[in-house]
């Protein structure tokens, strides 16, 4: 399995635009990924995680915008977007209209990140699409934390870019789709934190 560098982004773009599915360091853990606007890529995602293709996968988006074209943002979670994004956080939105029926098959609602890099955001502008991101391991497995052993569990994979992941622990998952937020998981990111964004 091939290993590219962080300066090799167009290598690594060029193979999601044909539906590939690589791993990627984010600032929680490594992450495996594919494009978004390909019904085959997330098929392959899919095969790569060994786990159903109707089971739902958080996007990436490269900046605000980008998430604003996937998914309904109103006053309070355009707070929690420029307070914590990019961040070690997940929002779970509704579904703007025009997302296609095979994301998050049989749910209203998509889960968002913003790029934690500017690695990571030069990669999603290049491949013309936000991109669906999950952790690098087999579905119910623990995640992998390393290079070596993302290779023996996820040897489907068509490449992998090296680089560090920080905090080593899975982002905050929030749930905007109702008046009231609430967390889902727990992450680097506090409730109480959250609670003061929204004051503000």
């Amino acid at each position: 399995m091939k290993r590219y560098t962080q300066n090799e982004i167009d290598k690594l773009a060029n193979i999601l635009k044909n539906d590939g599915v690589i791993c990627v360091p984010t600032d929680t853990v490594y992450g495996i990924c594919a494009r978004i606007n390909s019904e085959k890529a997330r098929d392959n995602l899919a095969l790569v995680k060994n786990r159903p293709s109707s089971k739902s996968f958080a996007i990436m988006c490269a900046d605000e915008n980008q998430i604003k074209t996937i998914g309904i943002v109103n006053e309070k979670i355009e707070k929690l977007i420029y307070t914590f994004m990019p961040g070690p956080i997940t929002l779970i939105l509704l579904k703007s209209p025009n997302v296609p029926a095979y994301i998050n098959v049989n749910s209203p609602e998509i889960g968002v990140r913003m790029a934690t890099s500017e690695t990571l955001k030069d990669l999603i502008i290049k491949t013309g699409s936000p991109i669906f991101m999950t952790s690098a391991n087999q579905s119910g497995a623990s995640t992998c934390t390393s290079l070596d052993e993302i290779e023996k569990n996820c040897p489907t994979l068509d490449g992998i870019m090296e680089g560090n992941v920080f905090f080593g622990k899975e982002s905050t998952i929030v749930d905007c789709t109702s008046e009231t937020f609430k967390i889902l998981r727990e992450g680097p990111i506090s409730m109480e934190q959250i609670t003061k964004a929204l004051e503000k």
